[in-house]
């Protein structure tokens, strides 16, 4: 866990609207006259960077010769009020920010291009809380047992990272309906779909952000479903959750308590910012569908190195510049955001990366 120290006044009828402001440490400071330094760094700042200012990162904190870190302005929100706790380069909260409000700001790119956003409980119903599908009786209809291939009620429940590498992936569990609640596990099946979300993402083993069943089921924990009323979104969500655009907006908009893992209940993947779906071409949608099947058996590796992953970066080039029709610098400054998210320690949480990973491009 990281340490984090908040002060706090209480708010007055004259305040105007509150924006919190974050400092990140890129060390811990090693005495007590160099704490001194950095809090006089900070009390001296007055024109802070915002979240809206574009990415071009926080305000440096001048320490001696050097920098001890950054400072930025974040106000009320869409992505929540503490959205900036625990981030070391804020260019990327600055370009997740840009991203929700629809708007493609690359650190280093173009001023700000436009892409259609939305959030993902605008266009999916999300699935049940597991406690609705397995808890105790009257509340859970079914009971969890292990998955076979005949199963009436196929569930993705589990992590099993080895077997979450593609964006297809089998059920790893089955649900049987508990003797006389018969009509209460018809309406929970009613939910079941393709698409499930996942809520415990560990970026240093895990691969998904997003996962596809081939046969409709009922996600568990950490897998619930995200049923759309067109299908055909079914196969764009996966492709754009496991790019680096949708990595970084899930990333952005989770919790980030833990060394190299993210969460996210039901209630706030509703407010995920994703690529508005509803605003492509049935020619786009088409294209990715045909994106979803060229990477049905393609292994990802786990997210902490989208960078240096050559298929991650295949399935950046496919969505930046073939589904969504940006050109090759748009690529290679969203291959240069992916290598930044990639540095982050809440993302690769201190895990030593191979010797030969290096950016793809």
């Amino acid at each position: 866990m990281a340490e984090c120290l908040v002060i706090a006044r209480k708010k007055s009828a004259d305040d105007r609207e509150p924006r919190n402001q974050f400092v990140s440490l890129w060390r811990r400071p090693r005495d007590l006259a160099k704490s001194r330094s950095i809090a006089q760094s900070i009390a001296a700042q007055e024109n802070i960077r915002q979240l809206e200012d574009g990415p071009y990162g926080g305000t440096p904190l001048p320490l001696g010769e050097d920098t001890g870190g950054e400072m930025l302005a974040v106000g009320q929100l869409a992505g929540g009020k503490w959205s900036g706790v625990r981030i070391m380069d804020y260019a990327l909260a600055q370009t997740a920010y840009a991203l929700a409000q629809s708007r493609l700001w690359l650190p280093g790119g173009p001023r700000s291009l436009p892409l259609p956003a939305t959030e993902l409980g605008r266009i999916a119903a999300m699935g049940l809380h597991h406690r609705d599908i397995t808890g105790p009786a009257p509340r859970g209809p079914f009971y969890k047992a292990a998955a076979s291939r005949t199963a009436p009620y196929p569930s993705l429940w589990n992590h099993q990272a080895r077997n979450e590498t593609r964006l297809v992936c089998a059920p790893d569990s089955q649900l049987r309906a508990r003797r006389g609640m018969d009509e209460k596990a018809d309406a929970a099946w009613a939910t079941a779909g393709r698409a499930h979300l996942n809520l415990d993402f560990t970026f240093g083993s895990q691969a998904l952000a997003v996962a596809f069943t081939e046969r409709e089921s009922i996600g568990g924990r950490v897998w619930p479903n995200a049923n759309f009323d067109d299908k055909r979104f079914d196969y764009a969500f996966p492709v754009w959750g496991n790019s680096t655009l949708g990595l970084l907006s899930w990333w952005w908009r989770a919790n980030r308590q833990q060394s190299s893992k993210g969460g996210l209940t039901i209630s706030s993947a509703e407010t995920l910012p994703l690529l508005d779906f509803r605003a492509l071409t049935d020619d786009q949608l088409t294209l990715a569908q045909e994106i979803f099947e060229e990477f049905r058996d393609k292994e990802l590796q786990p997210a902490y190195l989208a960078d240096a992953d050559p298929n991650r970066a295949l399935l950046d080039r496919r969505v930046i510049c073939d589904l969504l029709g940006f050109d090759a610098a748009v690529y290679q400054g969203v291959r240069r955001l992916a290598e930044k998210w990639c540095a982050e320690p809440s993302v690769h949480g201190g895990k030593a990366r191979p010797k030969d990973a290096r950016l793809v491009v």
